[in-house]
């Protein structure tokens, strides 16, 4: 049992990260994201609190045969194993997070504060990703997607970001990929992904921070 456990860990984490470098036309998992981008006092960025909700058949495959106790419910430590795995597989695909300030590139610090909850049938990972290095004052541009298009992130409808900490001056955009705008099943957009181009363009979900 403890190995098929591990097992389905793994399978769960691969999930998230098997398709860095293969250009696929249809995504495998969908996951809608919420975040918080937060300041430091010195008014530049210092880490960003994540909300990821897959949907239900990766949240139902990653959690099977996990609740442990026979309860019927999935609780934290239940799935602290999972939560682990998949932030530490994340590393290998950037957090599948590209960010810039100023002129320079961010660069991400290792994930802290990382859990996942189980709810109406939605698994979320929550993970906080600090800012290492590359951060300045003036603002941020963030791009959250998987240059492979395995895994399809959207921005959620409400609360897609939030600024904490930041100073008074500070805005911010969402941006979502123009071609989410019609029906993301049909085989005219994914169709339109698999002619090539500027596939990151296309996908890419973008917080844009500006302080003036």
């Amino acid at each position: 049992m403890a190995l098929k456990a591990a097992l389905r860990t793994a399978a769960a984490a691969a999930f998230l990260a098997a398709g860095i470098g293969i250009a696929l036309p249809h995504p495998h998992v969908a996951a809608t994201v919420r975040s918080e981008i937060v300041f430091s006092k010195n008014g530049a960025i210092s880490g960003i609190r994540y909300a990821w909700s897959f949907d239900e058949f990766f949240s139902a495959m990653a959690t099977e045969g996990m609740d442990t106790n026979k309860d019927g419910l999935y609780s934290r430590e239940e799935l602290a194993e999972l939560a682990k795995v998949n932030v530490e597989t994340l590393k290998e695909s950037e957090y599948f997070t590209f960010g810039k300030s100023g002129e320079g590139k961010l660069e991400f610090g290792e994930p802290t504060d990382y859990w996942l909850e189980f709810k109406d049938k939605i698994l979320t990972l929550f993970f906080t990703l600090p800012v290492k290095g590359g951060a300045q004052k003036g603002g941020v541009a963030l791009d959250v997607y998987d240059p492979s298009y395995y895994v399809a992130f959207s921005f959620a409808n409400d609360d897609a970001v939030k600024l904490v900490g930041a100073p008074a001056n500070c805005t911010f955009q969402v941006k979502r990929p123009a071609t989410m705008s019609g029906p993301q099943s049909s085989e005219s957009f994914f169709n339109s992904l698999s002619r090539g181009g500027d596939l990151a363009s296309q996908i890419s979900n973008s917080a844009v921070v500006t302080c003036k």
